[in-house]
């Protein structure tokens, strides 16, 4: 009996740091995409990724491709029924920039897909360095993403302000407390698949290191 109810009070404290763990942690993320501003001025890439959500997204994007920041310019996760002049309008460039310098993925239907589509482009054009652009409660989750299947592409991130945040006071607004909550919920899965692909990967480059002395 009271070996149980000590079994039974580990899993309680165990189970009360967890979520304790877990609402500093989503403290912390809240704090830190509301808070985060992008660069005045990146230095270039070689390409610019926009992930679809927001029509500023596409626009704050297109405005870096326009002053010279990066080569081509590549919006992922376009809906399939956008046409591409709709998407130029969005963009708000010349009809000669956009043709020569802008790609429109259609194929990506999450974040994950949105990782794979813009790593497929990169390998396309060689590319070896990238500015992302998505709004700043995204961005954790997009840079993980990334990250986890472009291990060797350095990522520049600029991130876009949303239109609900409220400087200082994020936690009297309801529908900005869902929207962060879900986006940490989201966040951690792939920040777990991260640190599982980098660990995988740092233990292959070590096996190979290995000499076989057979």
């Amino acid at each position: 009996m009271v070996r149980a109810r000590r079994k039974w009070r580990f899993w309680i404290g165990t189970g009360l740091i967890a979520l304790a763990a877990l609402g500093i942690g989503f403290v912390v993320f809240a704090n830190a995409v509301l808070s985060e501003a992008p660069a005045s001025q990146p230095h270039k890439a070689d390409g610019i990724v926009a992930l679809t959500g927001t029509q500023q997204r596409i626009s704050v994007a297109a405005e870096l491709l326009a002053r010279g920041l990066a080569k081509r310019l590549l919006v992922t996760g376009v809906n399939r029924q956008a046409t591409g002049e709709e998407i130029r309008r969005l963009t708000q460039l010349d009809q000669r920039l956009f043709d020569c310098c802008v790609d429109l993925g259609y194929e990506a239907q999450n974040t994950i897909g949105n990782a794979e589509e813009t790593r497929a482009w990169v390998q396309q054009h060689g590319f070896t360095s990238l500015i992302v652009v998505t709004s700043s409660y995204h961005m954790p989750r997009t840079l993980v993403e990334l990250g986890r299947v472009m291990p060797d592409v350095e990522l520049i991130p600029y991130p876009v302000a949303f239109g609900q945040a409220r400087d200082g006071a994020w936690w009297t607004n309801p529908a900005l407390v869902r929207l962060l909550v879900a986006e940490y919920l989201k966040f951690l899965p792939s920040a777990a698949r991260y640190a599982l692909a980098r660990l995988v990967n740092s233990q292959g480059i070590a096996a190979a290191k290995i000499p076989d002395r057979s």
